[in-house]
């Protein structure tokens, strides 16, 4: 029977081969650094989509059935005459990468005056001598295409879309999660030389975490692809949740330095000693971020699976690497010593337990208020508008001042026949927000047959099997007034068509991410709560200690959470899905670690004494994690112009902050005022019995 490895036995083994594991360790971690510029950065997040959503489905038989694409980026050329928008039609085309080109000629036969034709019509492609061109961005060469496209209209002209979007996104992330590593850093640096003893410290560190953060990010080439969300949050948020296992080790390792003095005696009594707390700070962690990779809609599922990654290759990092480097360098710790920094924090016990009543009364008081605001909370589904201030953002304004706002979508009915398909563009046409519909029977026309046209005409409205209907709306991207209009596209083709019916565009794929998104909400939220709980019972061995925790750091959660209510903005859906259950996986270490004291000095002091000791002693420690959390997550927040990234960061942000006051004022005064129950309800509690 294999022997089971515990702690003991493994600082003996790391003891024994510590150069061999700070080597292996350094190889790996290279050939990982290397190995991540293989990996794949996915920037759209209609891939996201499972497979079976309706407007994933209509894109499946779309591709099947018709070969020209949906266009997904328009540009408006100033000052130009109807054959030079004809030329300037002809140098797009030319552009290896653009294809279904549309323009007026392609609606209305340009051999007869405009002035004789359907002023709105002609009105959507050509006014006050700017032309407005459509066209479809070949996938995955966003980047090269839209700057050719660029090239060609010059700084006078515009240009908005999806693909223009996307670019911007593969160009802006890996420059904002350089600028934003380059701001991080320094601050954790000066947040880590502030809390310790040694000017090296913080470099063994950031060391142990900075090896785990580049296998995990070399380990993704087995995966092949991640999203732009995992890029830009990963990598910081590995460091800034596991940073605290390092810290912890290295403490104790300087606290058995103090009582014996072989350092590698000093290191196996550290291992020992913070094998059971780390391990029980990064399981809560591990299966909190586990709950997002049931997640439906699969960008949560692609960052979860790379966190939980993350926080296995961090804690064997901090348990195996971190000792290792350790003790191959403890001189540089013993010769860097400075004075502390910090001032104490050893009075401050006495001061918040004089808060506690006020602290339960206020939390109970907001605590349903705010759970009812954060689910009253308007959201965005997508990445939102460019920002103003940029060359895009002045495009997209630029060309809603003059065309007035675009959003297509594509209709697929069977091909049935042609008076119910007028009927149903009728229909359409009268539907509000609907500037035009564009079918065979109202663009060539429903009493000339499809037989005697050139298919080179026919081939963009009809396949085998379907019929195509493009509809053109002033909506926003997503909102109540589109998502309306989308169920009332869908309520009147079904009038007319029993099965077989398919709708698509960048609007409703928002709409089904938004249905796949509030689905998984309630899931992933139970299975982070119920998860975190088992860890918490087997940690603690008791029945109400994981409700305590839960109600003060799922409390910190609904506060943040509510902000945007009150504030009266807009919250990106995704990040707010994310944030629910990365706040409450990273943040409950700073309530075990407060408690797992609170419950070692009760067994000898009184309650009150027990929890005045436990706040001056650990504070400073709980205060150091949420300000490198907190940082982490303001710098997101204030470094990506991806709101799904900048969204996430800043509820990290104030979301950390947050969950420092309340285990430092709430979470005290509900051990104090429980106690009793507390007391009763753990396992061997052996609470002291004295006053």
């Amino acid at each position: 029977m294999q022997e089971r490895v515990n702690p003991i036995d493994l600082s003996t083994r790391i003891i024994k081969h510590k150069k061999s594991i700070v080597i292996t360790f350094i190889v790996i971690a290279l050939v990982s650094a290397i190995a991540q510029f293989a990996v794949a950065v996915n920037y759209n997040m209609v891939d996201y989509l499972p497979d079976d959503a309706p407007s994933m489905e209509a894109l499946e038989v779309m591709d099947e059935e018709f070969d020209d694409e949906v266009a997904n980026t328009r540009v408006m050329i100033h000052d130009v005459s109807i054959p030079e928008a004809l030329a300037f039609k002809a140098e797009l085309e030319a552009v290896d990468g653009i294809s279904a080109v549309t323009w007026l000629d392609d609606i209305i036969d340009l051999k007869t005056p405009v002035e004789l034709a359907d002023q709105d019509t002609v009105e959507s492609y050509y006014k006050d001598g700017k032309a407005l061109f459509s066209f479809h961005v070949r996938d995955g060469d966003e980047v090269k295409i839209t700057d050719e496209v660029y090239e060609l209209i010059g700084e006078e002209n515009a240009m908005t879309g999806d693909a223009l979007d996307t670019a911007i996104s593969q160009k802006m992330t890996g420059k904002e999660t350089m600028y934003a590593a380059a701001l991080l850093i320094p601050i954790i640096i000066l947040i880590l030389v502030l809390s310790t003893n040694s000017w090296m410290e913080p470099v063994f560190f950031l060391t142990a975490i900075g090896i785990s953060v580049l296998i995990n990010l070399g380990t993704n080439i087995f995966i092949g692809e991640i999203s732009f969300v995992t890029q830009s949050v990963a990598p910081v948020l590995q460091l800034a949740v596991s940073l605290d296992y390092a810290i912890f080790l290295l403490h104790s390792f300087s606290d058995y330095r103090k009582k014996v003095s072989d350092p590698s005696e000093a290191m196996r009594l550290a291992i020992k000693r913070s094998f059971p707390a780390i391990a029980a700070s990064a399981s809560t962690t591990f299966f909190g971020f586990t709950a997002l990779t049931f997640m439906n809609f699969e960008i949560g599922a692609d960052l979860g699976l790379n966190l939980v990654k993350g926080i296995a290759l961090s804690f064997i990092s901090v348990m195996v690497f971190l000792p290792a480097l350790t003790l191959l360098f403890y001189k540089w710790i013993d010769k860097t010593q400075h004075k502390p920094f910090m001032p104490s924090f050893k009075s401050i016990g006495s001061r918040v337990l004089k808060l506690r009543i006020p602290a339960i009364l206020l939390v109970f008081l907001l605590i349903v208020p705010a759970f009812l605001a954060q689910s009253q909370t308007s959201f965005i589904y997508g990445v939102g508008d460019q920002p103003e201030s940029t060359r895009a953002g002045e495009d997209q304004l630029a060309i809603q001042e003059d065309f007035g706002k675009y959003t297509p979508m594509v209709l697929l009915v069977p091909k049935e026949n042609t008076a119910k398909e007028v009927e149903l563009v009728n229909s359409l046409e009268n539907l509000n927000y609907v500037t035009s519909v564009l079918s065979y029977t109202n663009t060539v026309g429903a009493a000339i047959p499809a037989e005697y046209i050139d298919e080179s005409i026919t081939e963009s409205f009809y396949s085998n099997d379907y019929a195509r209907i493009t509809i053109n709306t002033e909506t926003d991207n997503e909102g109540e007034a589109t998502f309306s209009l989308i169920d009332e596209i869908k309520d009147i083709t079904n009038s007319y068509y029993e099965d077989d019916v398919h709708l698509t565009g960048e609007s409703v794929t928002l709409y089904d991410i938004r249905n796949t998104v509030q689905k998984d909400n309630t899931l992933v939220n139970w299975l982070t709560v119920i998860t975190i709980a088992i860890v918490l019972l087997v940690t603690f061995r008791s029945l109400t200690i994981p409700v305590v925790l839960l109600l003060t750091i799922q409390a910190a959660v609904w506060f943040n959470l509510a902000v945007p209510y009150f504030t009266d903005s807009s919250l990106v859906y995704v990040g707010y899905l994310i944030i629910s259950t990365v706040q409450l996986a990273a943040t409950v270490d700073y309530g075990i670690l407060f408690t797992e004291n609170y419950k070692h000095y009760r067994q000898d002091l009184p309650a009150y004494q027990a929890m005045k000791k436990t706040i001056n002693e650990k504070t400073f420690a709980i205060f150091i994690s949420a300000a490198i959390l907190s940082s982490v997550g303001f710098i997101l927040g204030m470094t990506s112009t991806n709101p799904i990234v900048s969204s996430i960061g800043l509820l990290l942000g104030r979301g950390a902050l947050l969950a420092f006051v309340m285990v430092l004022i709430f979470l005290p005064a509900m051990l104090l005022v429980f106690d009793k129950v507390i007391e009763k309800t753990t396992f061997k509690a052996k609470f002291h019995k004295g006053k």
